[in-house]
């Protein structure tokens, strides 16, 4: 993921930074994004539990499946900045050191966003997850075969376990980029490289896993070895456009203005686009080997997704997940025009958050699509959780890493 790039530009050098740019200044707005974020979380997560634990059965599986969306969503987003992170050290990429920064304050909502999963886990189980009941167990061959893996323990341990792994992860290499910032020491970033590859294949297996938990087990019956991929491209392109979105706002605010060039924001359209051509690949591959093989217990999956206007969803997502943004972002000039990028970025986050619902909610709603009020009011509330952990990551330290010794490197980056 490194880009091509050659360090002889005309871009600002160190000696011309004054730290104190780099810094949100004090009054600045963003200075409100957790108190922000935290009114939305209350509002919205409060206001979902009360219609749905209030308003009887119905609502209460309308509640769980519209929760998990939202939680999906806003973890899908801190897991691709995850994966950037991780992928910069092992590969010693020197472009992205000025992006780097605002990707560790995504990825560091990690440990937050985990809360939104205790009450699926301790609630919302049984409404969500038709193996999780015994009597269904006792009544279904396969569902016993499966048994070992789909069990209520097991899988609460998974799920702990996969958490716990990001978090870590994530608050280790926020605390030694920090650490680089106050000592200046190179040893922390052979440090860091060192330590990336054998993190990237935790993360591999963990993210696989956990699609598999909490996305594939809604249908116990269907499977999908491809399944964790599809899941992992849609996280990765939507942190790119959570990325593109938030240096354009940052410049747009008055920061980071001697940092991020045009060609920083060229590298990111690059990798937003190369991200919605992997997703489409694995949707593809993944709906191809279904349909050659015709085997039943894999082809349910697409045939409730053939029904009402969940066929329109489907078509809908072909399209503007990605024909429509694919020719969008082709040209190099779509790139570097900072409006035509936010509209994109803007777009496909639209279009992942539509996937979320066309993979969840056939179970709930097989007849067709049913948006509601909990499904904007849980999406809301999970959007103010990551607000707010990112907005306090965001206050407590410099919004690049100060002094990475790739930093000339990044700040003198062009496009070849």
């Amino acid at each position: 993921m490194s880009a091509p790039h050659h360090s002889g530009g005309t871009g600002p050098r160190p000696a011309s930074l004054h730290t104190d740019a780099l810094h949100l200044p004090p009054g600045h707005s963003w200075h409100r994004l957790p108190t922000v974020g935290l009114t939305l979380a209350a509002v919205g997560l409060g206001g979902s539990l009360a219609f749905g634990l209030l308003g009887g059965t119905e609502a209460r599986h309308q509640l769980w499946h519209s929760w998990l969306v939202g939680s999906l969503f806003v973890l899908g987003i801190s897991l691709g900045a995850l994966f950037f992170v991780l992928v910069q050290h092992a590969t010693q990429a020197g472009w992205s050191i000025v992006v780097r920064r605002l990707a560790e304050n995504v990825m560091g909502a990690l440990p937050y966003l985990a809360l939104l999963f205790v009450p699926l886990a301790v609630l919302g189980l049984g409404d969500l997850f038709h193996w999780s009941h015994p009597e269904a167990v006792q009544s279904d061959p396969l569902l016993q075969h499966k048994a070992a893996y789909l069990n209520v323990p097991f899988f609460l341990i998974r799920t702990f376990a996969s958490f716990a792994i990001w978090s870590v992860l994530a608050v280790w290499f926020s605390r030694q980029s920090r650490l680089q910032d106050e000592t200046g020491d190179h040893e922390i970033t052979r440090r860091m490289r060192r330590r990336s590859a054998p993190a990237l294949i935790l993360f591999a297996l963990t993210v696989t896993f956990f699609a598999f938990d909490w996305l594939m087990s809604l249908d116990p019956h269907w499977y999908s070895t491809i399944f964790g991929l599809y899941f992992f491209a849609g996280s990765v392109m939507s942190f790119f456009a959570v990325l593109a979105l938030v240096a354009l706002a940052a410049k747009r605010q008055g920061l980071l203005t001697l940092v991020l060039s045009d060609e920083h924001q060229h590298d990111v359209g690059k990798l937003l686009f190369a991200f919605v051509a992997f997703w489409a690949y694995m949707a593809f591959s993944q709906y191809l080997l279904i349909w050659y093989a015709n085997l039943p217990e894999e082809t349910s999956f697409f045939a409730k997704r053939m029904v009402g206007t969940w066929s329109i969803a489907g078509t809908v997502l072909a399209l503007g997940h990605f024909i429509v943004p694919f020719f969008f972002l082709l040209p190099r000039t779509i790139k570097r025009n900072a409006t035509a990028l936010r509209l994109a970025a803007l777009w496909l986050l639209a279009m992942h958050l539509l996937d979320l619902h066309w993979l969840v909610m056939p179970n709930l709603h097989p007849a067709g699509m049913a948006p509601g009020l909990l499904d904007a009011l849980t999406l809301i509330g999970c959007c103010g959780v990551f607000l707010a952990a990112f907005g306090g990551a965001l206050k407590r330290r410099a919004l690049v890493p100060l002094r990475d010794p790739r930093l000339p490197e990044s700040l003198t980056f062009e496009n070849v």
